[in-house]
């Protein structure tokens, strides 16, 4: 008598299905997720190459994520460590000209203040730069990107309350929530 008892057996993922639910997952969610690395790390090639490293961390632990848990913020994460270490190991952050931000077309009235933004984004150190991007652009709230981020909501508030400081001193009267939306817009 071969197999379980009562002839049932259990179905098992192949590695089709599980190349197919990581397609499926890449083609909902790349975009995006190019989107934060190109706002994490302030260049479209070095996003490529974040985003890239990052889908392939998470395709090696594909079998731990199909659990029905939404495996974006997993990925996010991992995006955000990549972008931060990279830029220790640089131990100085370079200043890249802007280019257009992924899968939305600039209006020319705002390509002025959207480059200042994201010259003054790529300005911030890389801990103060993800909060915003993970709490502004990717519309966190404090507690998803503290999970994120591996830390406490106390240190999400205090990045972000230095990062829009410096942001301000730069922005001048405009307030920058206000920047920050229309330069997402």
């Amino acid at each position: 008598m071969n197999g379980p008892p009562g002839g049932v057996r259990a179905r098992r993922h192949t590695g089709r299905d599980r190349d197919r639910e990581f397609v499926d997952f890449v083609a909902a969610s790349g975009t995006r997720l190019l989107r934060v690395a190109h706002l994490t790390c302030g260049s479209r090639d070095e996003a490529e190459d974040l985003l890239q490293t990052a889908l392939e961390r998470a395709y090696r632990s594909w079998h731990r994520l199909r659990d029905g848990r939404d495996p974006e913020p997993y990925v996010r994460r991992i995006i955000v460590n990549l972008a931060i270490s990279r830029a220790r190991r640089r131990a100085i952050l370079r200043f890249i000209p802007a280019r257009a931000v992924p899968d939305r077309e600039v209006r020319d009235a705002d390509v002025t203040l959207r480059r200042v933004l994201l010259d003054a984004l790529r300005a911030l150190p890389p801990r103060q730069r993800a909060v915003l991007v993970l709490r502004y652009w990717e519309d966190l709230s404090e507690a998803q990107t503290a999970e994120v981020l591996g830390c406490t909501t106390g240190t999400v508030k205090s990045q972000a309350s230095k990062a829009l400081a410096k942001l301000r001193a730069v922005m001048g009267d405009q307030p920058v929530e206000e920047v920050i939306g229309s330069a997402r817009a």
